[in-house]
């Protein structure tokens, strides 16, 4: 049987399938007629999938870049000043830190843990930082500060899920996937969805944080690289011209439109559309990506060295992507996770190594953004996927060989620039010791909510049908909020 045979038998089977489902008003054919009835998917073009779109109304923020620090950093060695809980260092934890509490490590009866290094309070906004960034104090009036972030999760993989997807279960479409979706992108030669890794390793998450999930597959992030090929395969094979790889997907979307006619599946006709854009990306994916073309004055801001993979790499790509019109651009960092096991994770050798790579790179980042003209039209978000521990961390009962925190659900900070924000504003509390937000608390599913809002989305309209409910970002089963007091 020949391909064309083959293709003439699906459709036959299609057809009859479409016959049961568009005749029976009862059985199967019901079921699904009325899971439709729920609600539906935005009206796009599966032709051109990415077209930018219309917002609900007027967006603060055009895009986003997120800067995710996998493994978490303390807020307390960094921006949640507690005096407090300098005063009981070394004293033993109260119980009614311990009673009814689940930590990922910590058994027994672990000592307080005062900040590891001096905090002051700096810029024309005072707020509290301590010495460990240096650079990106320069630039802190632009930032808003939550000091009241929460979560449920203490592993990694569930609450990195949670932070970006809106759920600690795989399946659901992270927040890039859900821009892009909504507003589609500016760009027809990128996709609207671009991620960069640096660290050494993906998130515990895997690739699940920057999926789509249930809703189309166009709008899942694409991974990146800043060392090599921005993406693998992109060049041709030897012996392969650009002629005739374009006679090839000529060939190739002729099949493609005959199965979509024959079928009426619109997600063959998305396939075509992303075959054209990888053709298209051979081209403008390699001039985005070629940070040779960036002056030597540029790259000693940003401390950058082309052809490596870098933090400081990932942040310059992360300007030019924008300034090309990529609608999210997600930054991923690994090597957080501050246990004190070793020297990679003791919070006054790895987690000062960490800070080393990260405070000039987004000064950086927030100051050419800035000079640029992007900054108010482009939001910055920085954070982990929880907190850590006011009580140093041990294992058994015993302490760690160096100085390391466990990680935390009830408290962590999260900071975010330009796109709407208030500038040198500092939302949220925590308890004396920094254990509880206690003051304006804000959840993953709030903040959510504020990053469609502030992308010019009512969060609870931005939906797509599946499995009977209307789902959004923001979460059908859980309350949100929208934090409408750090909005400019």
């Amino acid at each position: 049987m020949n391909v064309f045979q083959q293709l003439h038998l699906d459709r036959a089977r299609h057809l009859t399938r479409r016959h049961f489902l568009q005749n029976c008003s009862v059985g199967l054919g019901g079921m699904w007629l009325g899971s439709q009835a729920f609600g539906a998917a935005l009206k796009k073009d599966p032709a051109n999938p990415l077209r930018p779109d219309l917002s609900h109304f007027a967006p603060k923020a055009k895009r986003v870049i997120y800067l995710h620090m996998a493994g978490s950093p303390s807020q307390l060695e960094l921006f949640d000043y507690k005096p407090e809980l300098a005063k009981l260092d070394g004293k033993e934890c109260p119980k009614e830190f311990l009673e009814g509490k689940q930590f990922a490590f910590i058994q027994g009866v672990p000592k307080m843990l005062g900040s590891q290094f001096p905090f002051h309070q700096a810029g024309q906004s005072g707020q509290w930082i301590s010495d460990r960034m240096p650079q990106f104090e320069q630039v802190i009036d632009e930032v808003c500060f939550i000091k009241s972030m929460w979560t449920d999760q203490f592993n990694h993989g569930p609450a990195q899920l949670l932070m970006h997807t809106g759920s600690q279960i795989p399946g659901s479409p992270s927040a890039g996937a859900w821009a892009t979706y909504g507003l589609g992108s500016e760009n027809s030669n990128l996709p609207g969805f671009i991620v960069l890794t640096s660290g050494g390793k993906n998130p515990d998450a895997g690739k699940s944080v920057w999926g789509a999930g249930y809703l189309p597959s166009v709008y899942q992030g694409v991974q990146c690289r800043s060392q090599g090929e921005p993406v693998l395969y992109l060049s041709n094979p030897d012996g392969v011209s650009q002629a005739l790889r374009r006679r090839t997907l000529d060939a190739l979307n002729d099949l493609n439109q005959r199965v979509a006619t024959d079928f009426g599946d619109p997600e063959t006709v998305t396939r075509i559309a992303q075959y054209e854009m990888a053709f298209r990306m051979q081209i403008h994916a390699s001039d985005a990506f070629d940070l040779k073309q960036e002056t030597d004055a540029t790259h000693k801001l940003y401390g950058t060295k082309p052809g490596q993979e870098s933090f400081a790499n990932n942040c310059l790509l992360a300007r030019r992507l924008a300034e090309r019109g990529v609608r999210f651009i997600q930054l991923f960092d690994w090597g957080w996770d501050s246990h004190g096991t070793d020297k990679s994770t003791d919070l006054k050798q790895g987690f000062v190594d960490k800070c080393d790579q990260i405070d000039q790179p987004i000064a950086a980042l927030l100051k050419d953004l800035k000079q640029r003209g992007l900054l108010e039209e482009t939001l910055v978000i920085w954070s982990g996927e929880f907190g850590r521990t006011p009580m140093r961390e041990n294992r058994g009962g015993v302490e760690m060989p160096f100085v390391g925190r466990d990680h935390h659900t009830g408290a962590f900070t999260l900071w975010c620039a330009g796109g709407g924000v208030k500038r040198g504003f500092s939302y949220g509390e925590t308890d004396p010791v920094g254990y509880e937000a206690i003051v304006d608390k804000v959840s993953a599913h709030d903040f959510h909510a504020t990053l469609m809002t502030l992308l010019g989305f009512d969060h609870k309209k931005l939906t797509y049908p599946f499995q009977g409910l209307d789902q959004r970002l923001s979460n059908v089963t859980k309350p949100s909020r929208v934090v409408k007091d750090i909005f400019a």
